[in-house]
């Protein structure tokens, strides 16, 4: 039997008892860790919904599985852990729901880091009833993407989602699955082979602890991550009602552009997308360059960001409480940075690579400098 590190087994052990989002135990555990997290749940000091679950304690054997299985448990202790991308999730246009965080964990299948990933990523979504001229729109513009470097992500399901990653997988791109399951079950069952593809090239993932099934309060939780791990989310195909709104809704909440493709007036799978267009809720794209277009704002490059991305009033709460407690002139450290903002130190340096990328801050052997703006 595997000895595992006690902070591991207490990130694996909060991870299985949440059972999905879970905002005071995120909180906590930024805090305090995730020893102590685990103590206040078993104690029954973080809710109801905690308390009746605590004595369910599968860590060791979660861990064990993931390890057979050839995957691994992702915390935010890792040097892999995407925080910039989760960095929207304390912006102050969420509300306070127990859904509006980061996930406690993540679980995968691929030998890929998430953080290298997820760099330059698109999520594309749409309706599990695609048509042919849907399936066709998703290839093209998956395809292209992926010739480019970027990462595809989607959900796995029937329709949109397995036409991207498909064409992915078909130019040996990078693509990744966000699960609202365990990572160890197949769902659909119908694409057991494909989501083996998919770990093979890129990533499986799921914040829901293996064995646990799908749901459809999982799906809508899932969306929240298949929107921020993306530089921007693409619909191709959706109905008036369909889960792909609700990812898009996730992107705006986020700060991600929300782009959609559309489709024949007259073709009932494309009535949302024609929906987001006309109330200005997406921005029409009919090709790879269109999403670039967009989502390089997001992405990795200097030279595709827009002087709007430049501004301090477009960055998050958190990453604006750090930049303002830098000094006009000199420099300070991480942890300085963190005492004088008021940010956990682990916030501090995940936030850090971005504003610099971003061109607000720079580093030296001295520390964190502010940059000069023109």
């Amino acid at each position: 039997m595997t000895t595992h590190d006690p902070r591991r087994l207490a990130w694996a052990y909060l991870s299985r008892v949440a059972q999905g989002p879970h905002r005071p135990v995120v909180d906590h555990a930024a805090a305090h860790g995730p020893e102590s997290t685990a103590e206040a749940v078993r104690a029954g000091g973080l809710g109801e919904r905690l308390a009746v679950r605590a004595h369910i304690d599968t860590a060791a054997a979660d861990l064990d599985h993931i390890a057979a299985l050839g995957g691994r448990l992702i915390t935010p202790d890792d040097d892999e852990w995407p925080a910039w991308r989760f960095l929207g999730f304390d912006g102050s246009g969420l509300s306070a729901g127990v859904d509006t965080c980061p996930p406690i964990a993540l679980w995968a299948l691929g030998t890929q880091p998430v953080d290298a990933v997820t760099e330059r990523s698109v999520s594309i979504v749409g309706t599990r009833a695609s048509s042919p001229y849907g399936d066709h729109v998703t290839a093209e513009i998956s395809a292209d993407l992926a010739l480019d470097g970027w990462t595809i992500i989607s959900g796995a399901a029937f329709g949109i989602d397995a036409a991207a990653h498909r064409a992915a997988l078909g130019v040996e791109g990078t693509t990744m699955a966000v699960l609202a399951c365990g990572v160890d079950r197949a769902y659909p069952a119908g694409h057991s082979r494909l989501l083996r593809q998919i770990a093979a090239r890129g990533l499986v993932l799921s914040e829901y602890a293996p064995g646990t099934t799908p749901a459809k309060h999982r799906f809508l939780a899932r969306n929240r991550l298949v929107a921020a791990l993306g530089s921007a989310v693409v619909v191709v195909e959706a109905g008036w009602r369909s889960g792909a709104r609700n990812t898009a809704a996730w992107a705006t909440k986020l700060g991600r552009p929300v782009l959609a493709v559309p489709g024949p007036v007259t073709s009932p799978t494309s009535t949302g997308c024609h929906r987001m267009i006309r109330d200005g809720e997406a921005v029409l794209v009919s090709s790879s360059h269109d999403v670039v277009a967009e989502a390089g704002a997001l992405g990795s490059t200097e030279e595709s960001r827009p002087d709007l991305f430049r501004e301090t009033d477009a960055l998050s709460e958190t990453a604006l409480l750090i930049y303002d407690a830098l000094p006009a002139t000199g420099s300070l450290s991480s942890r300085e940075l963190s005492e004088n903002s008021g940010v956990p130190l682990s916030k501090v340096r995940a936030s850090l690579p971005v504003l610099e990328m971003e061109g607000f801050v720079g580093s030296d052997e001295t520390g964190w400098f502010r940059v000069v703006r023109g």
